[in-house]
């Protein structure tokens, strides 16, 4: 689902419309070839999330010349606020740093790590402030947060309607046994992408790469390694990126990053809605788990299951040091995203590289934090909308899972 305009892939697949498969919720999704799906959130939910996104109450403070600031107003973030911006899909509206939920909560050094990520490949707007970005490294959080509100102004983001309610969905890197060759119960491939992507548009369905000679002789070859189960390899599909613990020829082991490289630019069907039309009930989450014990009950109905996506995904092989495991892949900024503190955002609402506030309350996770929007994904589409990056493996695919939840973000852009 990589929808970026960045020439690297998008890590959030979802393939960001693919979740919706995933999570069996309200309407969509993701995939890092896609992404949407989502629970239904009560009227009661999003009242309360919508008083828990009111201004955070300061106490009184003193200016430097012994002024004092209106309760409520931080020093050096009283006085006439810019107009709002029109960007796009968005609108964005000036607003006073009291505004942000629980802002001088936050430990900022995870944020702080992302944020140096982004001054690897920072657009023109953020360029400029890289090199105080990288001293402020070993600052203290109240450093860093004075830093923040002599150099950026927040802005509410909000629909061109004036709708500051959104969607937070999430999403994972799996990671996955596999061999470098076929047998011993490892039967179902990854593939590079073949050499004839690009002579077709939309190229072979899910189901014509399982059974057209054309399409497998297009294939032959461009194996990466041998996965033994397909649920868990259609939510590496749906991720869009993932580690293999590689068993190799020599029969050691090892571990690389598959990441996104391109789709058959198919649509994304949700396979959890598709066994919910069969009468089959809801997957609980995560829905990899329940599918498989599905699969497992019903053995004859699988390739049928796995037909009803058309959507398939290609990936590339990447070595994985010791310092990029402590990372996820490259989001579509081109960065590697940092657990907990990148998200995946539509960049015609919010550009790459900006740092974002999120406020997010649910059954899930309740969240106040500084993120980076380094990703995009095809289900990430709207101006409140973001698709959170848990990190990788089994705990964080259990969060990803349940993620599903009223949004509020607030773009922080330099003065």
């Amino acid at each position: 689902m990589n929808t970026s305009s960045s020439s690297a892939p998008s890590a959030s697949s979802k393939s960001k419309a693919m979740i919706g498969s995933w999570k069996a919720a309200a309407s969509l999704k993701r995939p890092r070839g896609l992404r949407p799906s989502w629970r239904k959130v009560s009227i009661i939910a999003i009242a309360a999330f919508m008083a828990a996104c009111t201004s955070v109450p300061l106490p009184p403070a003193s200016t430097p010349g012994g002024a004092s600031v209106p309760a409520g107003v931080r020093p050096g973030d009283a006085g006439p606020l810019p107009p709002p911006r029109l960007l796009g899909k968005s609108r964005w509206v000036a607003v006073h740093w009291s505004e942000l939920p629980g802002f001088e909560e936050d430990s900022l050094f995870e944020a702080w790590n992302a944020w140096i990520k982004s001054c690897e490949r920072p657009g023109p707007v953020f360029a400029p402030l890289c090199s105080e970005v990288r001293r402020l490294s070993i600052a203290s959080a109240q450093e860093q947060r004075d830093w923040m509100v002599a150099r950026l102004q927040p802005y509410r983001v909000e629909s061109l309607q004036g709708s500051a309610d959104g969607l937070l969905t999430s999403y994972y890197e799996p990671v996955l046994k596999a061999s470098r060759r076929p047998g011993g119960g490892y039967a179902v491939p990854v593939y590079r992408t073949p050499a004839t992507l690009g002579s077709r548009k939309p190229w072979f369905s899910r189901q014509e790469i399982d059974t057209l000679p054309e399409a497998r002789a297009a294939l032959q070859g461009r194996e990466i390694a041998w996965v033994d189960n397909p649920v868990e390899v259609m939510s590496l599909h749906i991720q869009g990126s993932g580690r293999l613990n590689i068993l190799e020829p020599d029969g050691s082991q090892r571990v690389v990053r598959v990441a996104y490289a391109g789709s058959n630019e198919q649509p994304f069907r949700s396979v959890t809605q598709w066994l919910a039309d069969q009468g089959e009930g809801k997957m609980l989450a995560p829905w990899v788990e329940s599918t498989k014990v599905w699969a497992f009950k019903n053995p004859q109905r699988v390739q049928q299951m796995l037909w009803s996506n058309p959507r398939y995904t290609f990936f590339q092989e990447q070595p994985l040091s010791e310092f990029d495991a402590a990372f996820g892949p490259k989001g579509a900024q081109g960065v590697p995203l940092t657990p907990g503190r990148s998200i995946a955002v539509d960049p015609g609402s919010i550009p790459y590289g900006t740092p974002v506030w999120l406020a997010s309350r649910g059954g899930a996770a309740n969240l106040q934090k500084l993120v980076l929007a380094q990703d995009t994904g095809s289900a990430i589409v709207g101006a409140v909308r973001a698709d959170y990056f848990a990190g990788t493996g089994v705990d964080a695919g259990l969060l990803a899972s349940r993620v599903n939840q009223p949004l509020r973000l607030w773009a922080l852009w330099p003065k």
